[in-house]
């Protein structure tokens, strides 16, 4: 059985892959690794960069997956980011994006003047807590429509899609 180490514990992430790579009989194996960004990536640099770390920080006997959410700036939006890396048994790295909203004002506001993470500013503004082990931001800002683990599901398929189809040299 090929082993896919994740780069993560967040009960929201680990339960995405699952949902994806495990009816496909893959066994997934959630680690506790750090994403070497400042908690609250800032960018899609940023963002991609701790995907990445957490993929490369993992054992290198199976593939490799690191998630990783964040913002970006857009003209005077803030948006809602997300992002992941797999890393395969021969080194090849595939990267997929995923979904993006705008965030309001307030939020904006308490990630780059009050210098809070996400799920703490939305603690702060709508009483949510603990969000990002839940149906998180995109969930709120949805109505419900769109939660957490679906995004990362999205992101996790593109990336075993990629995998599948040999990357982009194929």
């Amino acid at each position: 059985m090929l082993k896919v180490y994740l780069g993560t514990t967040n009960t929201a992430k680990v339960k995405a892959v699952k949902n994806i790579l495990e009816p496909l009989g893959l066994e997934v194996i959630p680690i506790s690794v750090d994403s070497l960004v400042s908690n609250q990536p800032k960018t899609d640099e940023e963002t991609i960069q701790g995907a990445i770390n957490r993929a490369k920080a993992l054992p290198t006997d199976g593939l490799r997956i690191g998630l990783e959410a964040g913002v970006e700036m857009l003209y005077d939006d803030l948006f809602l980011t997300n992002y992941g890396v797999l890393i395969d048994q021969n080194n090849n790295i595939y990267k997929a994006g995923g979904t993006r909203i705008t965030l309001p004002k307030e939020i904006k506001k308490a990630i780059f003047e009050d210098g809070l993470e996400l799920s703490d500013a939305m603690e702060k503004y709508f009483g949510i807590l603990n969000i990002k082990h839940k149906d998180g931001a995109i969930g709120y800002f949805t109505d419900g429509w769109v939660k957490r683990i679906d995004i990362f599901e999205h992101i996790i398929k593109l990336l075993y899609g990629q995998y599948l189809h040999g990357g982009l040299n194929a």
